[in-house]
């Protein structure tokens, strides 16, 4: 049975996608370039506060489907400090980053522990995680990417108030937080507050002025658990543009909502991007077998 909403509820959804929409269709028409990120290997960078991936092994990382204006870029490596530096709009070629060595406590807490949760494999590892970063609050309370961070392992943790208590300390130095309220809403909607989710999401895209991936995925997924499957498309779509195809899983959802849509070409369109930037990848063999056999069932 499909979802009932209130013209209330439909707003909470639709204005934020439609201006979404608008701030996307603004930088697609907009020509791309790609740069060349140089630092220390195995830095983490993100491009206007966008995850878009590490560096190899000699320090290098192309970013692709850079849009033309002028950008932001951070760059972190452990045991460095963390730096941020201007990409103007006329940048091509390689982008030099120097960064610095650090002896900050906080900063090299934050670092470990941020390793230690995105490596994490079980509870005791997660456990290690959610210390390291209360050391590094320890250090500096004034730390809002820790607090978030936390956050983000006590969600993993089912710790629903500790996690939530982490957002709002988060919010006491750093009132509007596009990443804070993305996580408080993956937080509410893992524990099935699904209007909470909805209010943290739409105050992400409204901090981030629409461009926040995270929270386009919660929406999607809030929509296709609503039956809205249209909606959620949309949502994964956008999501997958604004990360510029660096997050494979995304469209493994939107083939899924594409499945449930009835909409066999859209899935088997998705599913092969997932194959394409993920040929290797932990769901790979079965989703190239539901590729197969929705090609078998195409007249």
């Amino acid at each position: 049975m499909r979802a009932r909403f209130t013209l209330g509820t439909l707003l909470l959804f639709v204005l934020p996608a439609a201006v979404a929409a608008q701030t996307q269709a603004g930088t697609t028409t907009e020509s791309t370039r790609t740069v060349a990120v140089v630092t220390e290997p195995n830095a983490i960078v993100w491009l206007d506060e966008i995850r878009r991936g590490a560096t190899d092994e000699s320090g290098r990382l192309a970013l692709s489907k850079v849009s033309s204006g002028a950008h932001t870029l951070r760059v972190r490596a452990n045991g460095f400090k963390e730096t941020t530096t201007p990409v103007g709009a006329a940048a091509r070629g390689e982008i030099a980053v120097r960064l610095l060595r650090t002896n900050d406590q906080a900063e090299i807490s934050f670092q470990q522990a941020e390793t230690a949760r995105e490596t994490a494999k079980n509870e005791e590892d997660k456990l290690k995680a959610a210390e390291l970063y209360r050391d590094a609050l320890k250090a500096r309370a004034a730390f809002p990417a820790a607090q978030v961070g936390l956050a983000r392992v006590l969600m993993d943790l089912n710790d629903t108030d500790g996690a939530l208590n982490a957002i709002a300390a988060a919010r006491r130095y750093r009132a509007s937080y596009p990443e804070a309220s993305a996580v408080e809403g993956r937080v509410f909607r893992e524990a099935g507050q699904t209007d909470e989710a909805i209010g943290s999401f739409n105050r992400a895209l409204r901090e981030s002025h629409g461009f926040q991936p995270e929270a386009h995925v919660g929406l999607g997924r809030i929509y296709e658990e609503k039956g809205e499957y249209d909606l959620a498309t949309h949502e994964f779509q956008i999501a997958i543009n604004q990360l510029a195809d660096t997050e494979p899983i995304i469209y493994q959802l939107l083939g899924a909502a594409h499945e449930k849509a009835g909409n066999p070409k859209e899935a088997i369109a998705a599913y092969e991007n997932y194959l394409r930037l993920a040929p290797n990848g932990s769901l790979a063999p079965a989703i190239k077998s539901i590729v197969e056999q929705l090609k078998s069932d195409q007249p």
